[in-house]
């Protein structure tokens, strides 16, 4: 069937959708969604030297994250050795003097070192919310962390019946002990200290951003978290690229481009397949051929790889999400890291690999660098949302280097520049233009910036260590289950409004004919 029988069909649907009841209505929303157009315009390709040395990159593959900012997670790297960090002076992270007040109560929090990897619940997770990020920013003095927290936390707390968590959490910070994986990865590769979430406010807008170049008019969510915009992967399938989008659930793309939503299966896998229980497989739940891990070891890496982790937590006595989003604990968020780094690194396509760790934003944790403006189609988006971790990896950038230190403190990069790489480096027509696709993505700077000009070739450093702690970590669970009772552990904690919005769209995918067999 032709793209414009398809669109014929999908507007006869929705033309009828009123005469059904409410449930049918609803799916009849997800098989009929209208399919956006893609945007034609082109601009001309970048051809200076950083853009040069894209052409030594055959595989980009992308992990993004979730809601946690810079200083929460990276900062610690330029604290003195004695307050637990690395004392690099090439990283702009945190002095030690950072704190936050709550007016109401007039107490002031200083930044504080974490040592909880897992929070305990709703009460614990910050809000992010678009009204919420502009308090937490107050302009640019950065000072509304722990005043935001507190009230909504109290309300949260309330509302649970649980006493209300300190306001200091919000300051917190993680060092090389809770994160042994991003100290190594850190001390290895690049640091890209001036990367900002495309949004002050919530996880969808912002991963939006990363996918579309733009959001569907909020800074919020919406609900279910189903969007009608062109994405990327468009442009790949035009020029003929290799591609593929790997996930524990229903892919993210299918959420946001109606052209992906119940089709295109070949581009869709499972992070790793062995996941996956023996009677899924005999149920017929392994339907794709191969996995992330599998494709990796069969040195069948596509071009572009986009990977998002396990966003759904149902854990009693043992991980579940590893996407990093609180309460979910970020030893998980570790070992999916280590996962994905081992293994290409011990793959035949290493040597010419970049992998780009981000955080889609910064979850409501302080962070002390006010987000810049931003060139955007959008008046209410010509703002970059707070600063988040990224972690550039690959044999193509030189060790324990960071943006800050090669291109200087305003030399910025947001989740746009992921798609302003993958377009200079895969999709230049015959003229030398790529794709323009929206302002914000035309303005952004890629990633070449940040590379040498040649491989450092396949070798890494040792990181058995950092197994060593992984399996540990892992063994704590199963030791669990024969210690401790189930019972003991009570039900599983609630989920996140992020989650359960994610399982809502889910149930419609499958209800509108996703099949099970495919992620």
């Amino acid at each position: 069937m032709s793209e414009i029988e398809q669109q014929i069909e999908r507007d006869a649907l929705r033309g009828i959708a009123h005469l059904l009841p409410q449930k049918w209505r609803k799916i009849v929303d997800v098989v009929a969604a209208p399919v956006p157009p893609t945007p034609a315009r082109t601009i001309p390709a970048p051809n200076d030297a950083p853009a040069k040395r894209l052409e030594n990159v055959d595989h980009i593959v992308v992990v993004l994250m979730e809601n946690r900012s810079f200083d929460h997670m990276l900062g610690y790297l330029s604290l003195p050795v004695e307050a637990g960090g690395r004392a690099r002076t090439d990283v702009d992270g945190l002095k030690g003097d950072e704190r936050n007040s709550d007016p109401k109560t007039g107490d002031s929090y200083p930044i504080n070192h974490l040592t909880q990897t897992a929070f305990a619940g709703e009460a614990e997770d910050p809000d992010h919310s678009g009204h919420s990020v502009d308090e937490q920013l107050n302009g640019d003095a950065m000072d509304g962390f722990v005043a935001n927290f507190a009230r909504i936390s109290a309300a949260r707390a309330t509302k649970l019946g649980q006493p209300a968590p300190s306001p200091g959490m919000v300051m917190g910070y993680y060092n090389a002990d809770q994160l042994p994986v991003y100290d190594h990865l850190a001390s290895e590769y690049c640091v890209v200290d001036r990367w900002f979430s495309s949004v002050p406010g919530a996880t969808w807008p912002n991963r939006l951003y990363a996918v579309a170049g733009q959001a569907a008019g909020s800074r919020d969510d919406v609900s279910p978290p189903l969007y009608e915009l062109a994405s990327f992967a468009r442009y790949l399938d035009q020029h003929q690229v290799s591609w593929r989008w790997y996930s524990f659930d229903p892919g993210t793309l299918r959420a946001i481009d109606p052209a992906y939503r119940l089709s295109g299966h070949d581009h869709f896998a499972y992070v790793d397949q062995r996941k996956l229980s023996a009677l899924e497989v005999a149920a017929g739940e392994l339907m794709e051929e191969g996995s992330f891990l599998d494709d990796i070891a069969a040195g069948n890496l596509p071009a572009v790889s986009w990977i998002d982790p396990h966003f759904k937590d149902l854990r009693v006595l043992g991980p579940n999400s590893n996407d990093d989003h609180p309460p979910s604990d970020i030893l998980a968020g570790q070992d999916l890291i280590l996962t994905i780094y081992n293994a290409l690194a011990a793959g035949p396509q290493w040597e010419r690999t970049l992998l780009i760790i981000a955080y889609d934003e910064h979850g409501g944790f302080f962070d002390h660098v006010p987000p810049p403006s931003a060139t955007d189609d959008q008046l209410q988006f010509q703002r970059l949302g707070v600063r988040v971790p990224a972690l550039l990896i690959s044999p193509m950038v030189d060790a324990g280097s960071t943006s800050t230190a090669m291109l200087g403190p305003d030399f910025d990069f947001d989740h746009t520049s992921i798609i302003k790489t993958i377009f200079t480096r895969f999709c230049q027509n015959s003229s030398g233009e790529i794709p323009a696709f929206t302002a914000r993505v035309a303005a952004a700077n890629h990633l070449g910036y940040l590379l040498r000009d040649e491989s450092r070739g396949s070798q890494i450093a040792d990181h058995s260590p950092l197994v060593n702690q992984m399996v540990s970590w892992r063994q704590n669970f199963a030791r669990a289950r024969y210690q401790e009772p189930v019972a003991a552990a009570g039900p599983p904690s609630g989920l996140t409004d992020f989650q359960n919005g994610f399982y809502a769209a889910t149930r419609l995918l499958r209800q509108a004919g996703l099949p099970a067999g495919h992620p």
